[in-house]
């Protein structure tokens, strides 16, 4: 899952509000292996104001008209990769997903709220969208560096059985949930290393997994690196271990160094 953000203050300092600048990193994910690309109008920082709802849609939809022009005249670069690429768009609010859904290239939202309510499930289930579920704590776009856990993993694991109920409720198959399990969102440096090791245990859910590794703040202050362009390394390493634990889908930054360390293992374990 390649990572396309149309805003001005992406964490890993590549977002975008030029249109072309956006089709076109897209267009070179998808030639570089993406199976789906992820289009976010509003950095997860917490250390920025959110943006209206109107200015999310607008960033949005721009970038979903243009959408054709990222597989026109590109090729997958394998007999395995999903082509055209999924499109999928992550946001949180239901006043966007409602909208967006409705757009004929959309195939994806990537919830990173949590889902505290069914609206975005109902709302997927009626456009026929799959629906990703983040987990969390508290509302988006705001910060929870005190959070703390003494049984973190137990909590997951109720938290996507709440999750998964609610939206089945709401119409949405269980065939269209995806489940993820958070990486740095209301989570410390220990907390994300023990669902790293410990990962497998999503297995029980007979859900596809998406592991956010890439760039992430854990990486930075186990290899004491600041600056998230220098955590390429570290996030190969991460799909690496997820990989081995039943991670199968990587949202990262660097679509050729994942696609490449995913072949790779895909070949030494056949």
């Amino acid at each position: 899952m390649g990572i396309v953000n149309v805003n001005d203050d992406s964490f890993s300092g590549d977002g975008t509000l030029d249109f072309d600048e956006a089709i076109s990193l897209a267009k070179s994910q998808a030639e570089q292996g993406a199976d789906v690309i992820d289009v976010g109008a509003e950095s997860a920082r917490t250390n920025r104001a959110a943006i209206s709802v109107d200015e999310e849609l607008s960033r949005l939809t721009g970038f979903i008209r243009r959408w054709p022009e990222v597989f026109a005249e590109a090729e997958p670069v394998d007999d395995q990769q999903v082509w055209p690429p999924i499109l999928s768009i992550n946001t949180w609010r239901p006043e966007v997903v409602e909208q967006v859904v409705r757009l004929e290239s959309v195939e994806l939202i990537n919830d990173m709220g949590g889902l505290p309510d069914d609206r975005n499930a109902r709302a997927c289930a009626k456009s026929g969208v799959a629906l990703l579920v983040m987990h969390s704590v508290g509302e988006p776009k705001v910060p929870h560096f005190h959070q703390q856990w003494t049984d973190l993993l137990p909590q997951m694991e109720r938290f996507f059985a709440e999750k998964l109920e609610m939206a089945k409720a709401a119409g949405l198959p269980e065939t269209a949930i995806m489940l993820d399990p958070g990486i740095d969102f209301a989570k410390q440096r220990d907390d994300n290393l023990l669902v790293f090791r410990e990962l497998e245990r999503l297995q029980q859910f007979g859900r596809p997994v998406l592991v956010p590794v890439s760039r992430k703040t854990v990486i930075g202050e186990v290899l004491d690196l600041p600056e998230p362009k220098d955590r390429d390394a570290g996030t190969v390493a991460c799909i690496a271990a997820a990989m081995q634990r039943g991670g199968q889908i990587f949202r990262v930054h660097h679509v050729a160094a994942a696609w490449q360390v995913v072949k790779v293992l895909h070949a030494i374990g056949s």
